[in-house]
């Protein structure tokens, strides 16, 4: 006996092409740095529906572009991880900026210092993004938030101690919250940060009681064509490296500025991250009128329609 097929009844109405992006993000050329996804002209997606996108491209954020609800910004942006909506996050901030520009959805205001700017309203509230550049060397910097120093981790702290030994520099660590809470400690030299193992295990008995997002390691790297060199170590979900968070490098670098140790590295350094999974990411760190900028230069690499 056949069985009759029954149709599949049919989606009500046309999907809307939505314009879409793959960008990466803190990179001097593409496929070195951060990828994002953005979805352009999202209006009329519920959040439920964006969580569902964010799952599906799989990619660490996305990005969804829609109207200001005030005259006083740009562009408005959400932003989701697979998993949850964030408020801010610093890669997918300077993502999006360029994709709004690429896109001609926006139109930067002039400076006095002869720069441009956008804002960009999110969960975070108005957050200015500075636009140095044209074209290929364009290169976007987008305001983080102020740091808070919460404990200090000297070498003789137990938890930092036993995770990375004789690796560690004079200076030890911290817990520091910039938006998102981090424990970041000071390595001896470039070699000692490259060549460590991760210990995610070790890193979540770490960084679990401060309730911090992960750990960031640093070095310094006189001589060398970046300034530091940064890793970000986050344990969730058995570990994982990001090769390139503007979010670690802001709060560390506003740390640094702010204990004081920041005197060698001037008021514009570049940071090295990524390299150790398969990257090679530059992150651009700015300090100017007592605030903390991070940034850098971002590349399309796929452009097309989303249809949902």
């Amino acid at each position: 006996m056949v069985t009759p097929h029954t149709a599949t009844p049919a989606a009500s109405g046309p999907r809307r092409a939505r314009r879409f992006r793959h960008v990466d993000v803190f990179a001097d050329r593409p496929g070195a740095g951060n990828p994002l996804a953005v979805v352009l002209d999202a209006e009329g997606l519920d959040a439920a529906t964006m969580q569902r996108i964010a799952a599906w491209t799989n990619v660490i954020e996305t990005c969804f572009v829609l109207p200001p609800t005030t005259a006083d910004a740009s562009y408005r942006v959400r932003i989701f991880t697979p998993t949850r909506e964030l408020p801010f996050a610093g890669h997918p901030s300077v993502g999006t900026a360029h994709a709004v520009l690429a896109a001609g959805l926006a139109t930067p205001r002039p400076v006095a210092d002869g720069t441009g700017q956008l804002v960009q309203e999110c969960g975070a509230g108005l957050l200015p993004v500075r636009i140095e550049g044209e074209g290929a060397a364009r290169t976007l910097f987008v305001q983080a938030p102020p740091v808070a120093v919460l404990a200090r981790l000297d070498r003789g702290e137990s938890a930092l101690a036993a995770l990375l030994g004789d690796r560690l520099a004079g200076a030890g660590g911290a817990v520091i919250d910039g938006g998102r809470r981090w424990c970041v400690a000071e390595l001896r030299d470039e070699a000692a940060v490259r060549g460590w193992a991760p210990d995610f295990a070790g890193i979540a008995a770490l960084v679990g009681p401060p309730e911090a997002i992960g750990l960031a390691l640093f070095a310094r790297t006189p001589g060398r064509d970046h300034a530091l060199v940064v890793r970000a170590l986050m344990p969730q979900g058995g570990g994982y490296e990001d090769p390139a968070s503007g979010a670690a490098n802001a709060a560390l670098a506003g740390y640094l500025q702010a204990t004081g140790q920041a005197t060698d590295l001037g008021a514009r350094y570049t940071v090295s991250q990524g390299r150790e999974v398969g990257r090679d990411a530059r992150l651009v760190l700015l300090h100017a009128a007592g605030r903390t900028w991070v940034g850098g230069r971002c590349h399309d690499v796929v452009q097309g329609r989303l249809r949902w």
